[in-house]
């Protein structure tokens, strides 16, 4: 029986401890708040959306980074796997749109409370505000670690680093492991905040704070190539866009953004083509022929964007419907299909949902998660260069290799 200590009582390092002292091994978790899953209380809103039901083929590819390397883990330990855990311990799951898992009480207080359940049966000490300073390495084999307070040294077998990434820092989320990695002879991919809201360039944005828009289809551009595309719903704040499709494009435009602006496109009509939105104008037009043209778009816009749409299609608000020519007409039905933004910037850490970058994973093994440049020191979660899009994705990836490191340990 080995002593195993986690650094940090996460997602990640939740998983590792069940699996761990489900294979009979001694467990301690180093936490330095003063509660476990400070960070997973929040996601989903509060409600925690703690997986997504769908196949393993769709799983792996709503990760943005290095999808292979999860290959092993997710499969060792699945979606269906974490779901059963859950609800073995007392917390009930409900599939959502999208395959979104959330707890039926939609509370995630139930599933740190299901999961703290089975770590007190299976004997896993828990140590809060415990803050840990290094690790202890004596010729390239890890001994154990030393804690801030006090500077106690703490000796063991392995030590997982779940640490967690930037990302949501009053939740203690400071970088710690990727220091931990750094100072181990570790190589750190370069991280940016993800999952995350942008900032744009018109000042548009500003009239249209607050406007929720459903069922639209956006693609973001870099020039004229396409780096990604997808249909659900965007939220206009005071600085940007937010909202569901906009966080997971923030994953795949992070680097590039970094260079230079991109173009978000968004189609305001995406179940209706150029053809049949045209005569879906006509038809409102042809009941509005006599009213101005401001007075004639209620019917196709919210209100709040009818002002931004009039001012696009360059058509004069009193100008009556009847008087509109077919080119201005033309000129309305493109700001439909085609509404541009220019994006300038992601938000900072504070509104990411999850950092990407992080510990190179060519140094890790996929299998085990144990450090391929020193003996006995595993890495699970966030703190890896591992991360996915919306949807349960991200705290599937913490589930699978927290167990995959604590399954693993001999």
């Amino acid at each position: 029986m080995s002593k195993v200590l986690i650094i940090g009582g996460g997602a990640a390092g939740m998983a590792a401890a069940i699996a761990a002292a489900g294979c009979g091994h001694e467990v301690h978790i180093y936490e330095k708040n003063e509660k476990l899953g400070k960070k997973v209380y929040i996601t989903g809103k509060g409600r925690c959306n703690v997986t997504n039901a769908c196949g393993m083929e769709e799983m792996m590819a709503g990760i943005v980074t290095n999808s292979r390397f999860l290959y092993s883990s997710f499969y060792g330990f699945t979606n269906r796997d974490m779901m059963e855990l859950l609800e073995r311990n007392g917390c009930p799951l409900k599939v959502e749109r999208g395959g979104r898992v959330f707890p039926v009480s939609d509370k995630s207080s139930d599933v740190i409370g299901a999961l703290t359940r089975q770590m007190k049966e299976l004997g896993v000490r828990v140590h809060l505000f415990s803050q840990v300073q290094e690790l202890i390495i004596e010729e390239g084999v890890l001994k154990g670690l030393i804690l801030a307070r006090g500077k106690e040294r703490v000796y063991g077998d392995q030590v997982i680093v779940a640490t967690g990434g930037l990302s949501y820092e009053a939740t203690g989320s400071t970088g710690d492991g990727y220091r931990f990695a750094r100072e181990s002879g570790h190589k750190i991919k370069e991280t940016s905040p993800a999952l995350v809201p942008f900032c744009v360039k018109e000042p548009a944005v500003k009239e249209l704070q607050g406007l929720s828009l459903r069922n639209i289809e956006a693609v973001i551009l870099d020039g004229k190539r396409e780096i990604y595309r997808e249909f659900g719903e965007l939220l206009f704040t005071h600085f940007g866009v937010s909202g569901p499709v906009v966080l997971s494009a923030s994953s795949y435009a992070a680097a590039i953004i970094r260079q230079r602006p991109l173009t978000l496109s968004i189609d305001l009509k995406p179940a209706l083509d150029e053809e049949q939105l045209d005569a879906r104008i006509r038809r409102d037009f042809e009941e509005c022929s006599n009213k101005q043209f401001k007075n004639s778009l209620g019917h196709l816009y919210p209100a709040k964007l009818i002002p931004v749409i009039m001012a696009r299609s360059g058509i004069a608000p009193e100008k009556k419907v009847h008087e509109i020519t077919r080119e201005e007409r033309r000129r309305l039905l493109m700001v439909s299909k085609s509404f541009t933004l220019t994006l300038t910037g992601l938000r900072g850490y504070k509104e990411a949902i999850i950092t990407q970058g992080g510990v190179a994973v060519k140094e890790v093994n996929p299998s085990t998660m144990e450090s391929k440049l020193v003996k006995n020191l595993y890495f699970a979660g966030e703190v890896l260069d591992l991360d996915g899009v919306t949807g349960g994705y991200n705290l599937q990836i913490a589930w699978s290799t927290g167990w995959a490191a604590g399954s693993y340990i001999i």
